[in-house]
C-alpha cells in the first residue's frame, strides 16, 4: 500500500471513529457533518470523498462496526477449536452477544438496524478492505460442515432475527429475564432451527 492509499485509509478511519463517537455521545439527529470533519481533522470536502451524508456515514459505520465484531468473533471460535456448523453458530451467537452485553452503546447505536435485511448489506458490502464479507464466511461454513442444509440463507435469517430482538430486550432492559438466563432457551431454539434445516 502506498503512501497516498495510506492517507486515504487514515483518513476514512478518522471519520468512523469521529462520528461513531459523536453518534454514540450526542446522538446522530445532533451532530453535524461540521462536527465530524472537527472532529476527525479533515476538510469538509474530504468528508464528501468518502460519503454522501451523516446518514450515509450512519450506515457505513453500522456495517463496518458489525463487521468488526463479528470477525472478532469468527476468530475467537478458530482460536478455540470449535468445529461442526451447530456448535460454530452456538459460539458466535454467544461471543456477539457478550460483546454487546459488554458495549450497550454500540448496541443501542445499531439497534434499529439489527436485522436480517440490515445484517445482510453490512456483511456483503464491506465499508473498508479490513472488513469481512461474512456471508461468504457463512457459506463456506456450510460447505465445510458436510452437513445437506435446506434453505440456509432461510436458517440464518431465523437464527438472526430471534437473537437480535430477544438479545437487545434482554440486554438492555432484563426482559424477560437477564441474558444469562435467556441464553439457554436462544441456545436450544438455534439448535432446533439448524436441526430443522438439515435434509
Amino acid at each position: 500500500m502506498g503512501k497516498a492509499d495510506l492517507n486515504k485509509k487514515l483518513k476514512m478511519e478518522n471519520l468512523l471513529n469521529a462520528s461513531f463517537e459523536l453518534f454514540t455521545s450526542k446522538g446522530l439527529n445532533k451532530t453535524s457533518i461540521s462536527d465530524i470533519v472537527e472532529k476527525a481533522e479533515v476538510a469538509k470536502g474530504t468528508f464528501y470523498l468518502y460519503f454522501k451524508d451523516k446518514y450515509d456515514i450512519r450506515n457505513r459505520l453500522i456495517a463496518h462496526k458489525s463487521s468488526q465484531l463479528f470477525l472478532q468473533a469468527y476468530n475467537a471460535m478458530k482460536d478455540n477449536g470449535i468445529e461442526g456448523l451447530e456448535e460454530e453458530i452456538i459460539f458466535l451467537m454467544d461471543y456477539v452477544l457478550d460483546e454487546l452485553a459488554a458495549n450497550k452503546g454500540l448496541l443501542a447505536f445499531i439497534y434499529k438496524d439489527l436485522s436480517w435485511a440490515f445484517f445482510k448489506r453490512a456483511l456483503t458490502s464491506p465499508t473498508s478492505e479490513d472488513d469481512v464479507d461474512f456471508a461468504e464466511v457463512y457459506r463456506k461454513m456450510v460447505e465445510d460442515s458436510g452437513l445437506k442444509i435446506k434453505d440456509p440463507e432461510v436458517m440464518l435469517f431465523l437464527i438472526i432475527e430471534l437473537v437480535g430482538s430477544t438479545g437487545y430486550s434482554s440486554i438492555m432492559f432484563g426482559d424477560p429475564i437477564s441474558l444469562d438466563d435467556l441464553k439457554p432457551y436462544l441456545e436450544n431454539t438455534v439448535r432446533s432451527i439448524i436441526k430443522q434445516h438439515m435434509k
